[in-house]
């Protein structure tokens, strides 16, 4: 009977707990008992979708279906509608943080440490949504590195994982995939230049093995080509919606690499 009660209790914290771990690449998805089985809710249904808006620039805006919004690289510029309720930034240029963040935002999250630290950390949730980083480093003006001077944020709803690369300028070590775990919408930097090589950010996209990629930071047709040419051993699908929201399902995930070109022509 004891048994029977606390494999009970087990399942039910599994059902009504939180999924985020399942980002994690180190556990196993399938841990419910043999011969049970979660009912697959998608669309409407799905707790694990999100609205994903391309705002300008490295600006995406991620809506959950608990009313959460967030903004990533926020500016104080790109957004409209209600001001969001958690914000990234990385301090690269001006045009992907502010120091003048506006009022209302519940968490302000800045990609770079601040003086006395040795890196950012982050780890915030509210309601259906959960925040984290992962510090890499980026080159300075000077030609040299600030070490941990960026942040890949990850945006976990449910179980859909999104991860947001800022403003990255090397190609990622063991640790840093480790620290990430499973991604499933991917937000990359194409420019080829302010960022790194567009053929190095192609690479990446191969350590990561997302199912969906969001390119980003770029300006012109000719960026998003070349970035296509280069990942085409990825043999992926290509999609050019007619407009800049998608709403994205963790059960309706595409089974190959697909990317989705939702800052058109010019992404930056």
């Amino acid at each position: 009977m004891f048994l029977r009660f606390s494999a009970a209790l087990a399942l039910f914290a599994l059902l009504a707990g939180p999924t985020w771990a399942r980002c994690s690449k180190n556990l196993v998805e399938r841990t419910l008992p043999p011969g049970v089985w979660l009912a697959k809710a998608g669309g409407e249904d799905s707790p694990n979708r999100a609205l994903i808006t391309f705002l300008g620039h490295a600006s995406y805006q991620i809506d959950t279906p608990q009313g959460v919004r967030a903004i990533t690289d926020y500016n104080g510029v790109n957004g409209f509608g209600r001001h969001p309720d958690i914000v990234s930034m990385n301090n690269a240029h001006s045009t992907h943080f502010t120091d003048e963040p506006e009022d209302g935002i519940t968490y302000v999250l800045r990609g770079w440490p601040k003086e006395g630290e040795t890196e950012a950390r982050h780890d915030v949730t509210l309601k259906d949504m959960r925040v984290w980083n992962v510090p890499t480093n980026a080159r300075d003006w000077s030609g040299g590195v600030r070490i941990n001077g960026n942040s890949i944020f990850i945006y976990a709803v449910g179980d859909l994982c999104i991860a947001h690369l800022g403003h990255l300028h090397h190609r990622l070590t063991p640790q840093h995939l480790e620290a990430l775990g499973r991604v499933d919408v991917l937000m990359v930097p194409i420019d080829g230049s302010f960022t790194m090589g567009v053929p190095f950010m192609a690479d990446v996209v191969k350590q990561i093995d997302p199912k969906i990629v969001l390119p980003m930071h770029y300006w012109g047709r000719y960026q998003l080509d070349r970035f296509m040419g280069l990942i085409a051993p990825l043999e992926p699908d290509f999609i050019y919606p007619d407009k800049r929201s998608l709403e994205v399902v963790k059960e309706e995930l595409p089974d190959k690499l697909t990317v989705i070109a939702v800052a058109g022509d010019g992404g930056g």
